[in-house]
């Protein structure tokens, strides 16, 4: 079968990636866009070499260069993140300012891209991350996905420790959601 859609899974945790609840939430929703037969790539900012952002720099280091070419390479988006102070990692926005840089190419910005959204909290705070992804988003140009899903640590795993059944459920169907609204 012929993957049909590109999509991103932006790790915004600045947590090590082995073993982390971004690697077993990465890893879950890549394997499932892969029987939704979609080319899928994650982009995690702790290998990323994304420098503070810059305004106006003379050029755009590397690393910024390729971010900006891959996410506009995409189809479909699907932001995580664990909840910092009552939003997104400030990595993950700095990452996300630089986006700044693809508002002079012809698709501009994040713009026709479907993004779904995904964060977890030590408490039910969790939206308060997905509703500063969503801002993002939207000011980037993208549609947004009309389901998202706020983790609470607490609940978040099994006593063998994977994913809570629960929320393996809510994410495989956030990429259902997402593949769909690209294709409707």
């Amino acid at each position: 079968m012929e993957k049909e859609m590109k999509v991103l899974i932006f790790n915004g945790a600045i947590e090590p990636v082995v073993q982390s609840t971004s690697a077993k939430i990465s890893t879950l929703l890549k394997n499932k866009f892969d029987t939704l037969a979609c080319e899928t790539e994650i982009f995690n900012i702790t290998d990323s070499n994304i420098p503070l952002f810059k305004l106006n720099p003379e050029t755009l280091p590397a690393p910024v260069e390729a971010m900006n070419k891959l996410f506009r390479a995409t189809d479909i988006h699907i932001w995580i993140t664990p909840l910092y102070h009552g939003g997104m990692t400030g990595a993950m926005k700095n990452c996300l300012d630089w986006l700044e840089y693809g508002k002079t190419e012809d698709q501009v910005y994040l713009e026709g891209k479907v993004i779904g959204f995904a964060c977890w909290a030590g408490g039910v705070q969790a939206i308060n991350g997905i509703n500063a992804m969503d801002t993002v988003a939207k000011a980037l140009r993208a549609w947004t996905a009309p389901l998202s899903v706020p983790m609470q640590y607490a609940d978040l795993y099994t006593t063998e420790g994977d994913i809570n059944p629960h929320y393996q459920e809510r994410l495989e169907l956030l990429a259902e959601v997402v593949t769909q609204s690209k294709l409707g």
